[in-house]
Parts: structure tokens; sequence; C-alpha cells
């Protein structure tokens, strides 16, 4: 079946997902935090910390990645690019996305398609998780914005679907 818009089949897709109230999440961590680990690659516009190599002790924002790393733009105002195991990502909202829900694949192949697209699910501005009854489980860092428009869409057509007529 072909949907008139790519919204519409994106909103046809997502109702698939496992809804998971993050209430249940903090009660799979457990106290030790060994139940749920993040998996998140850094992405565009994460705020960095520097924490070895040249740029130790910067903080700053990635502007890009490619094969020589991931360019941050720093608070000083330079530009320079920093490996991943030179810095951490800052979540000033905890170990959790900001939101109420998260989310898993209820179907295996999209579960496959996210071993090996953990950047491009990042990049959709998701938070990755892996956890042993779900998977994956991933949530949204941001509230009082379009979620189809900056998350839902764009991991549409970054898992190449096309389940609607062209435009």
């Amino acid at each position: 079946m072909k949907f008139n818009t790519i919204r519409e089949a994106t909103e046809n897709w997502i109702r698939e997902f496992d809804r998971i109230p993050i209430g249940v999440v903090e009660k799979l961590i457990g106290e030790d935090y060994e139940g749920v680990t993040e998996i998140t690659p850094p992405s565009r516009y994460d705020r960095v910390d520097v924490h070895s190599g040249k740029y130790s002790g910067e903080s700053g924002e990635i502007i890009k990645h490619d094969e020589r790393g991931y360019l941050v733009g720093f608070d000083n105002g330079e530009r320079h690019y920093v490996d991943e195991e030179d810095m951490d990502v800052s979540h000033g909202d905890g170990y959790l996305p900001m939101w109420g829900t998260m989310w898993a694949f209820s179907d295996s192949l999209d579960n496959e398609w996210l071993e090996d697209h953990l950047q491009e699910m990042a990049d959709c501005g998701f938070r990755i998780y892996e956890q042993e009854d779900y998977s994956y489980i991933f949530g949204i860092d941001g509230a009082g914005y379009d979620f189809y428009e900056q998350h839902w869409i764009p991991l549409y057509k970054a898992r190449g679907l096309k389940w609607h007529k062209a435009a």
C-alpha cells in the first residue's frame, strides 16, 4: 500500500514501534546502571568536552563528522578535528533522553538495519541504547517542536523506506 505523503507513511511506520514509558526504562536500568547501555555515537550539534589529546580541556559543538574525525567548533571560536575517543558528549539532562517515552523497533529488519547504521540514527537526533529484552531502544532529547519533521521523517528516509507516492 502506498501512502499519499511521506508523513502519512512515516506515521504508519512508527505506529508499529513498541512505546516504552521512561519509568519502565528507569526500572530496567536499576541502581547499578547495567540494565541499559547507551551506544549513541556523537553526532552533529552535540556538545562535547575534550578529555585527552591536543585539545584537552576544551568544549564545543560538533559541526560534522567524516573520515578525519569529528569537526568541533570550540567555544573559543576555533575549529579542529577530534577523535571520538578523545571526547565525551555532554547530555545535560542525564543518562536518558528528556522525552517521557522511548521506543523499540517491533520489526527485526529495522533492528538489523540499526546494527549497521548507528551513526545515521544518531544523525536523525535519536539517543540509542542496548537492552537485553528489547535489543535496541531509542529516545529523543527535545521538546516543543515537530518531531516528525526533525526526527521521524529523516529516520524514515535514512532507513530507505518508500511507502509513499513520489512528490
